[in-house]
């Protein structure tokens, strides 16, 4: 067992210190740029922990190698708030200038997508794109609804009431009036001042990123208050993006010969003839992809707490505690990645815990009923954040449910199974064995008379071994007895008659 927890051990802080080592090394990504070229960012999907480690790290190579721009294509509806900011500020930063382009025909920059947008040098979208509808609780911060289902005016997704206005292209352009309204609206209470202080700051946030690049901060202001959303062509008219292109080359193609203004000062661009590289995601963006995924993390630890149940269940046999070590661990590291209602998460550990003691008290159900309904309430609330694609769907919770309870189920059966079998091992499994006398049998000790106790002793032969045995009564050498008792190296027998079938000897 010692050598066990030191295995272990050893185990932890290699994890650790990987995972220290991935988080610091940037492996490189596929495809080459050339010196003064341009690197082509193509995004697809939910903006979470997978894709702003490849934004990030695709912009400090471009960086590296001189690119004279990136653009990164886009098509997302939304994504997580933190994983957005890390990518917006990799932005600003970046001495390479980023053309953000919507595109192909048919994408979206919704939610996250639409700060990205603004915040990149160049915004650009295809025919047939769209982008809007910022909304703080789109994006993934989280909120909830004021009580008595009364909305907030101009929020998406939240009950009006009665006053509840409704967005409209009669509405008012500047967004201070607006916001004034909505916070006289909103009733005193701690729901919503919360939703009041994620709206006010995403909406100062996208209003300073539309002010820094000189595009509409109204109109951003907007998309934030009332969730509107614009067309690639109305986009353009309002001033939102800065053109419209058909695809990549003509992109390239418009952008050529503008001046922009960077981290690392202007940079003119010479695009018309450049050497286009599109960079793929690596093994690192793939494995962060997989396990930042809830319904993986969450089956990670699933599979960590019982690993490591089984192997303090049954020592030695190392496999399940190395296993669970790795798949807990690793599901820890995409917890702390992904926006994790920690009391959730803590209902999830209490309901495996409650499992794993119905296996061995005898609660008649009990420890397992209440451990399937806090893991299934854990699981609904582990996850808090509304974004697509990152919520735990219910078939999974109950898959997961079942899985467990089967589980525990069957590891109740083989400890009742075992807990029925005899003794095989230990001075416990010598009573009720079968032997036989030895040598001259068992006769009273020398000089031993009637009054003074004494006992006939003698040798037998028991479970293959020789043993000095007493009795209550001389016995004759080859008669068979049987072991009703053991002190020390003595063992206590009686004469067998006949001997039954099933008796061991």
């Amino acid at each position: 067992m010692g050598r066990l927890m030191r295995g272990m051990t050893a185990l932890a802080a290699l994890l650790a210190f990987g995972f220290a080592s991935f988080e610091s090394a940037a492996p490189p990504l596929r495809a080459a740029a050339a010196p003064h070229g341009v690197v082509v960012i193509p995004v697809s999907g939910a903006i979470g922990p997978a894709s702003a480690d490849f934004i990030v790290r695709s912009l400090q190579r471009a960086a590296d190698e001189h690119a004279q721009l990136a653009v990164l294509q886009l098509d997302t509806p939304g994504g997580l708030d933190t994983s957005m900011r890390q990518i917006i500020k990799a932005i600003l930063g970046s001495p390479v200038p980023v053309a953000t382009f919507i595109a192909p025909s048919g994408a979206r920059a919704a939610s996250a997508g639409t700060y990205i947008v603004y915040a990149s040098h160049i915004a650009a979208m295809a025919p047939g794109t769209n982008l809007g509808a910022a909304t703080p609780i789109q994006v993934g911060i989280g909120g909830t609804e004021p009580p008595g289902g009364r909305g907030a005016p101009g929020l998406p997704g939240i009950g009006g009431g009665d006053g509840a206005s409704k967005p409209s292209a009669a509405a008012p352009a500047s967004g201070t009036s607006a916001a004034s309204a909505a916070s006289a609206a909103l009733p005193l209470d701690t729901q919503s001042t919360e939703l009041r202080k994620q709206v006010h700051d995403a909406a100062a946030y996208i209003r300073g990123l539309a002010q820094m690049r000189g595009r509409n901060a109204d109109w951003a202001e907007r998309a934030v208050r009332e969730a509107v959303s614009l067309s690639a062509a109305d986009a353009l008219a309002q001033h939102v993006v800065d053109l419209n292109a058909r695809d990549v080359p003509d992109l390239l193609r418009q952008l050529n010969g503008r001046t922009l203004v960077t981290s690392a000062g202007n940079v003119t661009l010479s695009t018309a003839n450049a050497a286009v590289a599109t960079l793929e995601a690596d093994w690192r963006s793939h494995f962060l992809a997989v396990i930042t995924d809830p319904n993986v993390a969450l089956v990670l630890l699933m599979l960590g707490m019982y690993g490591l149940f089984f192997e303090f269940a049954n020592p030695g046999f190392v496999l399940p505690g190395v296993v669970g070590a790795i798949s807990l661990l690793l599901g820890l590291f995409a917890m702390q990645m992904l926006p994790v209602n920690y009391v959730g998460l803590g209902l999830i550990f209490l309901g495996i815990a409650f499992l794993i003691g119905e296996a061995f008290l005898p609660t008649f159900g009990s420890l397992g009923f209440g451990g399937i309904v806090a893991f299934v309430i854990g699981a609904l609330m582990l996850i808090d954040t509304d974004v697509p694609g990152y919520g735990i769907p219910l078939p999974m919770i109950a898959a997961v449910a079942v899985f467990s309870l089967l589980f525990v189920l069957g590891v109740s059966r083989l400890a009742l199974h075992a807990r029925r079998r005899p003794v095989v091992s230990g001075s416990e499994a010598l009573i009720g064995n079968i032997g036989v006398v030895l040598d001259e049998g068992l006769l009273a000790e020398p000089g031993a008379t009637p009054g003074t106790g004494g006992t006939p002793a003698g040798w037998a032969r028991v479970h293959g071994e020789r043993w000095r045995v007493s009795s209550t009564a001389p016995l004759a050498a080859g008669q068979m007895v049987r072991v009703t008792a053991r002190r020390g190296l003595t063992l206590t027998v009686e004469p067998v008659e006949t001997l039954q079938q099933g008796e061991r000897s």
